[in-house]
């Protein structure tokens, strides 16, 4: 079988990409620029002691969600960070994605507009299996995901593009329902 082709990868410093990928997908630039900042600034204090790779993530959001504050006071837009943590017991560490979900669950926050993940490699990895269902229990099919490398250059998938023929909340039968 052929690899699939590798999304673009786009330059950060480049204002009309960045521009074209709001517009593309409902973001503001002031959206784009909190949720990278978070993102690097997550990563930056990663707890990786064993792996070294540093993951950091933020999460936008939804403008209706039931989140205590809609800016961080200075008018950027609030953004829920995560970063991996690891353990000398491997199967115990927490990845970025699920972290910055747990903290906004503990907030009262469980609809987003988009999720930044940022790297030290590039071109920048993108989400776990087990972060791609994560991802996919609180957003949109349609949700942007971006994925920062060690530039701050990126690639841009929808929730839908990364899991295709997810198994989601929306599979699950009502409650009350015959077998449940």
């Amino acid at each position: 079988m052929a690899p699939l082709p590798s999304p673009p990868l786009h330059a950060s410093s480049d204002a009309a990409v960045v521009a074209a990928t709001c517009a593309a997908h409902g973001l503001s630039l002031s959206e784009f620029a909190a949720l990278r900042s978070a993102a690097v600034a997550a990563k930056n204090v990663a707890y990786c002691p064993y792996s070294r790779f540093r993951v950091g993530a933020a999460l936008l959001p939804a403008d209706n969600d039931n989140s205590s504050s809609s800016s961080s006071g200075d008018g950027a837009p609030a953004v829920i960070k995560g970063c991996n943590v690891e353990n000398a017991s491997y199967p115990v560490g927490m990845c970025a994605e699920r972290v910055g979900f747990g903290a906004a669950a503990a907030q009262g926050v469980t609809r987003f507009k988009a999720l930044a993940v940022a790297t030290d490699i590039s071109p920048p990895a993108s989400p776990c299996g087990m972060c791609r269902q994560a991802i996919r229990e609180f957003c949109m099919s349609d949700m942007p995901i971006i994925m920062f490398d060690k530039n701050e250059d990126y690639v841009v998938l929808t929730v839908e593009e990364i899991l295709p023929m997810s198994f989601g909340p929306d599979q699950l039968p009502p409650a009350g329902a015959p077998g449940t």
